[in-house]
């Protein structure tokens, strides 16, 4: 016959180890990051759209076929977010793993659950006055590698965000935007650079 404490040791040790599974599961989801070998292998993922032109061979196709010819006609809208956009707007989405991560206007960057469209972080980038942007002031996209989000500017720096809070990890003037250089380009990440 086993006592109460016995029990009760039973159903701590049970408690503890139940939190221990959720502990180790949330770390390895938490450091489940966006590899060069999954941009390279991006194909093997539809559900994702991993860089700028869906692929390295930039066939902007996803094989994904539940939306299709006949019944295109019929979808409707689960969500809508104002991209604060009053010009053009040209930016290519990426999604990774159910987060929605997209640029505006003036190097405006942010990440969006992509199921309900709820706002995760905004970036705004402050701009010099003097920009001379060749295109108008429009981004069109981010790059993804490891745990940032990269993004050109119109000033002509390559800045890094932290893909889970949108905080500036680093901030890069790539050449001088006074001779009239920037970036409307979507960066590309390759291997352990940022192109």
């Amino acid at each position: 016959m086993r006592s109460l404490n016995e029990g009760t040791g039973v159903k701590q040790m049970l408690c503890i180890s139940i939190a221990l599974l959720a502990l180790f599961f949330s770390t390895v989801t938490a450091r489940a990051q966006v590899t060069f070998t999954r941009l390279r292998n991006s194909s093997k993922e539809p559900q994702n759209w991993l860089t700028y032109s869906g692929d390295y061979a930039g066939r902007r196709f996803s094989t994904l076929d539940q939306i299709n010819t006949r019944n295109a006609l019929s979808l409707v809208a689960k969500w809508v977010y104002q991209t604060a956009a009053t010009g053009k707007f040209e930016t290519t989405p990426l999604v990774v793993d159910g987060i929605l991560y997209g640029t505006g206007q003036d190097d405006r960057a942010f990440a969006l659950d992509a199921r309900t469209g709820r706002p995760i972080w905004q970036y705004q980038r402050q701009l010099p006055t003097d920009i001379r942007p060749c295109c108008g002031r429009v981004n069109r996209g981010l790059a993804i590698l490891g745990d940032k989000v990269f993004l050109g500017t119109l000033d002509a720096h390559v800045i890094a965000l932290d893909a889970k809070t949108g905080n500036v990890v680093w901030d890069v003037e790539a050449v001088d935007h006074t001779k009239g250089y920037s970036f409307t380009v979507a960066p590309l990440a390759v291997k352990n650079l940022v192109i």
